[in-house]
């Protein structure tokens, strides 16, 4: 355990920031998992406006240093392929 008052102020804060990165992670999972549900049942438009949301959630959470900024572009760019027949056609 810390002996001085800032290490248990910084285990404090590194506690909340914890549960907030699990929380944001968990949320960016339902939000991908929702999208590819949506292309799954083919409905375009309404997956088209669930990408644009989820792209800025992923920008975020980059930002915020919840995941890597590579790792965003990554999950990024193979939603919009899952997105890219539907439009097509």
């Amino acid at each position: 355990m810390p002996r001085e008052r800032t290490a248990y102020k910084e285990l404090r804060k590194s506690s909340k920031r914890h549960y907030k990165n699990i929380s944001t992670r968990s949320d960016l999972k339902t939000s991908i998992k929702n999208f590819e549900n949506l292309v799954k049942a083919k409905k375009a438009d309404e997956a088209k406006k669930a990408l644009s949301i989820l792209v800025s959630k992923l920008d975020k959470a980059a930002s915020k240093g919840v995941i890597k900024n590579n790792t965003a572009a990554r999950k990024i760019s193979r939603l919009m392929r899952k997105l890219s027949p539907q439009t097509k056609a």
